[in-house]
């Protein structure tokens, strides 16, 4: 496809970036972008799938739940057990609220590894911790979605600083809903502010793909999935495809599903604010 998206600089990159092993990949992120962008995929907690144009629009977006987020995540929020396994819509667990990460060791370290790991085994390019069932403030993604390639991006405690007047329509997928996807409509640029894996702190503007794939997973850090970003005419287009998975989970855990999309209805709240 065209190149339709505007990329970050690498020099803006360097501070937030961890390649595999902690260590930067020889080719720098200029050199493979080319590569991705001419190239079919999708994204999220993506999966990889046919992209297709950005549409610029002006509209209205929903909201999901709103949580305080200031409570520091205990040693036990943390813990976990490889390997790791998505998440699947209806789970609570992606509606629960997730706390800011305030120790930043191994086992955080070690956590980063494995969602890598999971996110390129399910053929996804985005990952949010609750999405994995740790419910804590943190992502990762990988914009070439391969082991080994392109940089790998891990994003703590990030908050949004101020987002683009300007939105754009893209079909998304989510590892969270597979084989689902529909069009999510989001600003296309934002500022933001996180912490790396060590814990250092820093300020960066985001446009394109990159503050596609970082929206996307930071709805999940905020309890909001893409459903509730989408219309009801969008939602009516994927309606069985969700009552499918409503009933995979009741039928996997024995208990009533906690979401029903055939009976929710949702109201709509103008633009994006601060968070």
């Amino acid at each position: 496809m065209a190149r339709a998206y505007t990329w970050l600089q690498l020099s803006s990159l360097s501070q937030f970036i961890l390649p595999r092993n902690y260590l930067r990949f020889a080719n720098p992120l200029s050199s493979i972008l080319p590569n991705f962008v001419s190239s079919p995929a999708s994204y999220s907690s993506l999966s990889k799938r046919s992209m297709r144009h950005l549409i610029p629009v002006l509209a209205q977006a929903k909201r999901g739940p709103s949580f305080k987020d200031n409570e520091v995540a205990l040693p036990a929020d943390l813990q976990f057990e490889a390997p790791l396994k998505i998440v699947e819509y209806p789970d609570p667990r992606l509606r629960a609220k997730n706390k800011r990460i305030g120790k930043f060791d191994d086992n955080l370290k070690n956590l980063v590894d494995e969602m890598f790991d999971v996110m390129y085994k399910t053929d996804g390019i985005g990952l949010s911790a609750p999405q994995v069932g740790v419910n804590i403030q943190l992502m990762v993604f990988n914009p070439v979605g391969e082991r080994g390639e392109g940089e790998e991006v891990v994003l703590v405690n990030p908050r949004v600083i101020k987002y683009s007047k300007k939105t754009v329509l893209f079909n998304e997928g989510c590892l969270s809903f597979p084989g689902i996807y529909a069009d999510v409509q989001r600003p296309e640029s934002l500022k933001i502010d996180a912490q790396d894996i060590t814990g250092s702190k820093f300020t960066i503007d985001l446009s394109g793909l990159p503050a596609r794939v970082f929206q996307h997973e930071f709805d999940h850090l905020k309890g909001i999935v893409f459903i509730d970003r989408m219309t009801e005419e969008v939602v009516e287009t994927i309606r069985e495809e969700l009552q499918a998975l409503e009933k995979k989970y009741e039928t996997e855990t024995g208990r009533p599903s906690p979401e029903r999309i055939g009976t929710r209805k949702k109201k709509v709240a103008v633009g994006f604010g601060k968070s």
